[in-house]
């Protein structure tokens, strides 16, 4: 749970910040963004539903770990531009890029035991990159922190409206 909240704070900050430059992007852009940190957790979804019930049903191979790369992100994002209206597409298919990208980079720095992260990258390549290993998933530090610096940027964003 500490990394779901702490994806929400990086894409919050960033998105913010992003505010101070392009007017069009206001609070309920800003939300797109964080929304967009939640598409790779979407992965998590194996949790009740397990990846072997979908490939039964699709008699098709499955694993909820794709939503966890670049290619499964990108076809989430893709749905998301979908359900939006023609005039705020482009927008919201930025957003939620940006808010996915920021997830998939922010993972990409875990502590592992192997010292490399997941196929990040996958469909492009299979290559597992090396991760500096700079926190755990469960660290609550890091919600602390990330926290602290999406509130910095909101009063920074506020002290400057």
């Amino acid at each position: 749970m500490p990394d779901l909240l702490s994806h929400a704070f990086i894409a919050f900050t960033i998105c913010t910040l992003l505010s101070l430059r392009y007017d069009w992007l206001t609070g309920e852009y800003v939300t797109v963004g964080m929304a967009g940190a939640f598409i790779p957790d979407m992965a998590k979804i194996k949790l009740l539903v397990d990846s072997a019930t979908i490939e039964a049903a699709l008699d098709t191979p499955f694993d909820w770990l794709g939503v966890h790369t670049l290619g499964g992100a990108f076809v989430a994002v893709l749905v998301g531009v979908v359900v939006v209206n023609r005039a705020d597409r482009r927008r919201v298919f930025g957003l939620l890029s940006l808010g996915a990208a920021s997830h998939l980079f922010a993972d990409a720095l875990l502590l592992k035991a192997a010292g490399r992260s997941y196929e990040v990258l996958w469909p492009l390549t299979q290559y597992h990159p090396p991760t500096p290993g700079l926190y755990l998933s469960t660290d609550i530090w890091l919600t602390g922190v990330t926290g602290s610096v999406a509130v910095a940027a909101y009063l920074l964003v506020q002290y400057r409206a």
